[in-house]
């Protein structure tokens, strides 16, 4: 099989004209029958790296996919494209699943979708042992790693695909995975002369903005409310959060629902439908959510905590904008919790792992320099500029010197000794006459009341820096009391200096944050009220279909129509995502719509640049009378006749005996072909002793230009 196959099938079955950076490279290792280790951030175009190659290989292609609603997705999208595939897991009864291994045994399915368990299981082993299998893909492969932020022990099974199918080559893909996880997959698949691919991490679209936790649920519902016809998901750390979120996000009128891994499957599965049809906008889940969805028009991911690693949420800010058109990231940050992270981390199997992770994604939140620079650098890439679409990035926080307010905390932990938490310290530096307090005699400390002036709210931001900073550190043994560190230690007795950042910054990055509307795209005003009627017409056409919106066309498929407004066959299926199958399928309708808008904007006076031979080439496939349409158009005869001569030449479905007869075309051709084409249009027509209208003259040079090769 060669590259060239697989660019024709690019655009026939995918509607691509060009491959995204890397996919060539890949698929012609997988065509080559290399095993490959695949490292691409998600909306990258990884599944394409498999899914191309099997449609042009013989045989069938088995994907290992850990989840039931990633597999239906998938499958959806590739029978929409005119691949045959399908899946084969828990949710489809045992006819269905025979019948799709009779298809799959007369060579009818290209791409079989399965878990990993029911991949090795003994009576699909016994199934597969007599097809021609061309490639296993294994998705999210960073499961298969304990050292990766989802391991699964299910996962650990696939070691043994190579001891049983050794000529059948493996590519492993992934959106996240660091050097360590990236040598564990490499050794636990057994991938021998292998080629690693690591893609750009780098998201242009996406934009980074990190906050803190003061009056976050009131930012969460001015952000949404202005995206209600947007895709959103909101991660929260605990079930009982998803659900009080998604309650106060209903009460104001918002349509949201919850999702966690505690409900009934039946109404996780409602949930999750609901999201994918576009029916249920906004869901607020635990990080359960969203694996299996490939789901292209999520517009913004909300992180209403913080992560406990930059792996997991880089794959979950990954889920906004898989097609490309700009989305928000947004993440909310407390010192709380950090102290709950941590002691997740104290408590799982990897303590020092985990909480260096955890450090690393506090520094993330903490960033004094562009967030798109850290980032990149924690995945090995590096880059110079700064990405102008981070917070930092449009409001760099301003420093201070910090060391009076942090030796009056450490002096307080220090008389204290050591024993107390962050909001008893806190109280203890404001002067808090609380019954806790003056029974512990706390209000006879040199430090009781040193920090009246400073605000819990101000207070807790200045904490976390130091805990950031390495001066305090929390011992969750202990009740999570605060003890001084050896930096801290050196702050305390004046040997060193702390800058710390401004609050007024911070404080400017909320307002600035606050004050900014909807970040729109460079549609213009008639682009959006395309855009909002293609999207409606997709949906119309999803629901009779029974499947999700984006899987008719993505947003950036519908985005570039609503640019270059396609109003024929040949321009519809110029357009990014438009593959042969979905056009036969779907273009039809999308031209008629396009076709519609325009011409009423035409009828009401409001012209679109760069459309006018278009717009004609649109009355005239209505039948609308030559004059009719000049008049309609404000336009001369001649202009209208100009505009369809050169349509014509360019390969339009004019007929040209709607002008003329047969004889008074042949007449015309006979003197080109005897003169050629003369400069003026008036030679050609004295040529002929006048008798034939210009009109006709335009018409015949085009078809004899056609007809020339010229």
């Amino acid at each position: 099989m060669t590259i060239e196959q697989a660019r024709t099938s690019l655009k026939h079955n995918f509607g691509f004209n060009t491959f995204r950076p890397l996919q060539e490279d890949i698929i012609q290792a997988v065509l080559a029958g290399k095993d490959c280790l695949v490292l691409m951030p998600t909306g990258g175009g990884k599944s394409l790296c498999y899914q191309l190659p099997a449609t042009v290989l013989p045989g069938l292609t088995i994907v290992v996919s850990p989840l039931i609603a990633l597999m239906k997705d998938q499958v959806e999208a590739l029978v929409e494209n005119g691949v045959n595939a399908a899946y084969i897991n828990s949710s489809i009864s045992p006819e269905k699943s025979e019948s799709i291994k009779q298809h799959v045994q007369k060579g009818e399915i290209k791409l079989l979708y399965v878990s990993p368990e029911k991949l090795l299981s003994f009576d699909f082993q016994s199934f597969v042992r007599g097809l021609s299998i061309n490639l296993f893909a294994i998705d999210e492969a960073h499961c298969i790693s304990s050292w990766g932020h989802d391991f699964r022990q299910e996962y650990t099974q696939l070691r043994v695909l190579k001891q049983k199918f050794p000529n059948i080559p493996i590519i492993a893909l992934t959106a996240t995975a660091d050097k360590l996880t990236r040598r564990d997959i490499i050794t636990q698949l057994k991938l021998e002369n292998h080629e690693t691919f690591i893609s750009s991490f780098d998201r242009p679209n996406l934009r980074l903005t990190v906050l803190p936790a003061k009056k976050r649920m009131a930012r969460i519902t001015e952000f949404i409310a202005r995206r209600k016809q947007e895709s959103g998901i909101i991660y929260c750390l605990s079930r009982k959060q998803t659900e009080r979120v998604a309650m106060t996000l209903h009460d104001e009128g918002i349509n949201a629902e919850y999702y966690h891994a505690g409900m009934d499957a039946a109404e996780r599965s409602r949930v999750q439908e609901n999201f994918v049809h576009g029916r249920t906008p906004v869901i607020v889940a635990t990080i359960a959510f969203g694996m299996g969805i490939d789901k292209s028009n999520v517009r913004y991911v909300i992180h209403h905590n913080l992560p406990k690693n930059i792996e997991g949420y880089y794959q979950e800010i990954g889920r906004a904008g898989r097609d490309g058109l700009p989305s928000e990231t947004l993440l909310f940050y407390s010192l709380a919790d950090v102290v709950l992270l941590r002691s997740f981390a104290q408590e799982s199997g990897q303590p020092e792992l985990q909480l260096a992770k955890l450090q690393r994604m506090q520094q993330y939140a903490d960033a004094l320099i562009c967030r798109r620079k850290i980032l990149l650098t924690y995945f090995g890439e590096h880059t110079e500029k700064n990405c102008g679409n981070c917070d930092v990035c449009d409001n760099p926080p301003e420093l201070f010197d910090g060391t009076d307010i942090v030796q009056k905390a450490l002096s307080a932990m220090y008389r204290l000794n050591e024993e107390v938490g962050t909001h008893l310290l806190i109280d203890v530096l404001r002067g808090s006459a609380r019954q806790e307090i003056i029974e512990r005699g706390y209000d006879h400390i040199k430090t009781y009341g040193v920090g009246k002036n400073i605000s819990p709210q101000n207070w807790e931001h200045y904490m976390l820096q130091m805990l950031n900073l390495g001066l305090i550190d929390i011992a969750y043994d202990e009740h999570n009391a605060l003890k001084i560190t050896a930096a801290g230690k050196d702050v305390l007795r004046g040997k060193k200096q702390i800058q710390l950042v401004s609050l007024d910054s911070i404080e400017n990055r909320v307002l600035e944050f606050a004050n900014t509307e909807q970040r729109k795209s460079k549609r213009q005003t008639h682009e959006e009220e395309l855009f909002a009627r293609l999207r409606a017409l997709r949906i119309s056409i999803a629901t009779q279909h029974h499947i999700p919106p984006y899987i008719v066309f993505t947003d950036a498929t519908l985005d570039e129509m609503t640019r270059r407004m396609p109003m024929t066959k040949e321009k519809m299926k110029k357009i990014s995502g438009v593959g042969d199958t979905k056009f036969d399928t779907y273009g039809t309708q999308f031209i008629d719509e396009i076709t519609k808008f325009v011409l009423e904007k035409d009828i009401a006076g409001e012209k679109i640049q760069g459309l006018s031979q278009d717009i004609t080439f649109a009355y005239y496939r209505e039948g609308m009378p030559i004059t009719q349409i000049a008049q309609t158009r404000n336009i001369k005869d001649e202009t209208v006749y100009t505009h369809l001569a050169e349509l014509y030449e360019h390969g339009y479905a004019i007929n040209i005996f709607d002008f003329m007869d047969k004889e008074t075309l042949t007449t015309i051709m006979d003197s080109l072909k005897t003169h050629g084409v003369p400069d003026k249009l008036k030679t050609l027509y004295e040529r002929l002793q006048e008798q034939i209208e210009y009109h006709q003259l335009k018409l015949a040079i085009a078809h004899y230009k056609i007809h020339a090769g010229q």
